[in-house]
């Protein structure tokens, strides 16, 4: 089968130039695996963490969100039969979705929205889940409650703010303020359903102030934590919750015991990395999400759709993706 995969360490800096196409063993499903024919998928941040740290001899195969067909099964799988049509965010542990065919657990998988295409549905799994469960299980707002709570969303316009945003909006009552900078990318934030936009490039605490909060009683930061760290911790109330999902260098968590602010770290690949218990969890939100989609309630965060799914067209996004400047969640569909 036809992979892309990252070839060698970085040089001088990068090693974008080191995606390449590779010729692979077509896998075999066993156990709880399914064995997709990959359709569409999306690049994340973590594509380019990984990369950019890639040290191995042996070619690795990147990417994470998928939308394909399932095309052979395990003796243990139960959820899926060969044919279904699936969404999902992969494994962090295995290789990726940058293949023809890609094995996953089929406990992290899920059927795709039927009320959009390919494309559109590649853009939403890795973000949707790290939305999701930083929201209800880190933050602990309440589905369908939480009134009178505020989140401060930092990077509202990324790709899990994106979604993140309207989880917020569409299943809670708390009153949402995404951050985004520039002119195209507060206009993105604010149609997602953000109650308001302000500036990250500014002081956070006059952008509160200009909007008329004082405080909020929740933080999800998404991107440049340490840059906004202390404004965070003032902006939030006592014993409000920071959740971040990006890595800073250092956090000083003394700062948060005066406040009695709780820190709580989202990485989605905690499920599949360490099998959990609850592992079946994303498959089940996957499940919701798809349904909110095709009920309407939700949107494609689709930003750019870079064409077919080649070493050219990865090196491009991957690219982009380094600038911290995509709107929403760049796509490649087809081989």
């Amino acid at each position: 089968m036809k992979a892309i995969a990252i070839t060698r360490a970085a040089k001088d800096g990068s090693n974008i130039d080191a995606l390449q196409e590779i010729t692979l063993p077509k896998p075999v499903a066993q156990g709880h695996d399914i064995l997709v024919a990959v359709n569409a998928i999306s690049v994340n941040p973590v594509d380019t963490k990984v990369r950019s740290g890639f040290s191995s001899d042996t070619p690795r195969v990147l990417g994470w969100d998928a939308v394909g067909t399932v095309v052979e099964t395990g003796e243990a799988v139960t959820l899926f039969k060969p044919g279904d049509a699936v969404w999902y965010a992969g494994s962090l542990t295995r290789p990726g979705s940058n293949s023809e065919y890609q094995l996953v657990d089929e406990r992290i998988a899920a059927l795709k929205p039927q009320s959009v295409e390919n494309a559109a549905a590649a853009a939403l799994p890795l973000t949707a889940i790290t939305a999701w469960e930083m929201l209800f299980d880190r933050l602990g707002i309440q589905e369908n409650g939480s009134e009178g709570e505020v989140l401060l969303i930092v990077g509202a316009a990324g790709g899990v703010g994106s979604i993140l945003t309207q989880l917020a909006r569409r299943l809670t009552k708390v009153t949402v303020i995404g951050t985004a900078s520039r002119p195209e990318s507060q206009k993105w934030v604010t149609e997602l359903g953000a109650h308001h936009v302000i500036d990250h490039s500014k002081p956070l605490t006059e952008e509160l102030q200009r909007i008329g909060v004082k405080h909020v009683t929740h933080v999800a930061s998404l991107t440049n934590t340490e840059e906004h760290y202390a404004q965070l911790i003032e902006a939030l109330i006592p014993q409000g919750k920071f959740a971040l999902i990006d890595d800073p260098v250092a956090l000083d968590v003394r700062a948060l015991k005066a406040k009695s602010i709780s820190l709580h770290w989202e990485f989605m690949f905690t499920r599949s990395m360490f099998v959990t218990s609850d592992i079946i969890e994303q498959h089940n939100l996957l499940t919701r999400v798809a349904k909110l989609i095709d009920q309407g309630v939700l949107r494609t965060t689709l930003g750019e759709h870079y064409g077919t799914i080649n070493a050219d067209n990865l090196r491009r996004a991957h690219a982009l993706l380094e600038t911290g400047r995509a709107v929403g969640k760049i796509v490649l569909e087809g081989f």
